[in-house]
């Protein structure tokens, strides 16, 4: 997880940790993803350290990713800089989330819902419409062929039921809409006062 270094890199850095009076920039750690974090002060004057962090040299912008834990620190929210340790048991317990998440995901999938108790299911719908077409065939049969010209009025009947539905969820929707909603704004008439 953490980079590896070669033993050249890790005596640079260890270098660059120490605080010399002439050095304005200290090396102070890095994260997992290989990204150094250093303190500096831009002018003598500054009682504060400036925080920044380098990213690898091969890793397009895009593709950084700053963990909290060091977030924490660029924002001066913690003094001291997190540990390898810290790191690595901050990404052991997002992998412990993520799995009791699915977890707790699967329990609530489990549960029965409440709120759609007294609807019948889309399987139970489907169902129900499949039999009112076999009941439907099943009267066009009934019918023989010389009962074609009756065929097609009860189809003509049940075509203008469908009608009818939809034109009554119409009107139901336009008698549901408020008063202020037929109201249109006129131009300005001010009356005169002589």
């Amino acid at each position: 997880m953490a980079p590896s270094f070669g033993p050249l890199t890790r005596a640079y850095y260890r270098w660059k940790t120490l605080r010399l009076p002439w050095r304005k920039r200290f090396f102070i750690g890095y994260d997992l993803q290989g990204n150094t974090y250093w303190e500096f002060k831009l002018t003598s004057a500054d009682t504060r350290m400036r925080r920044i962090v380098n990213y690898p040299s091969r890793t397009y912008n895009s593709q950084v990713k700053v963990s909290p834990l060091w977030h924490q620190w660029l924002r001066y929210a913690r003094n001291t800089p997190p540990s390898l340790d810290e790191q690595n048991e901050d990404v052991v317990r997002k992998e412990r989330m993520k799995v009791l998440a699915a977890e707790a995901d699967a329990r609530w999938e489990a549960k029965p819902r409440l709120l759609g108790a007294d609807e019948p299911s889309q399987a139970t719908l489907g169902a129900g419409k499949k039999a009112e077409i076999n009941v439907g065939s099943e009267t066009q049969q009934q019918m023989g062929a010389g009962g074609a010209e009756g065929a097609e009025t009860a189809q003509g009947a049940q075509s203008a039921k469908d009608v009818d539905r939809v034109d009554d969820s119409w009107e139901k929707a336009k008698k549901a809409q408020k008063v202020g909603d037929k109201w249109q704004p006129t131009a300005w008439n001010p009356s005169s006062k002589s």
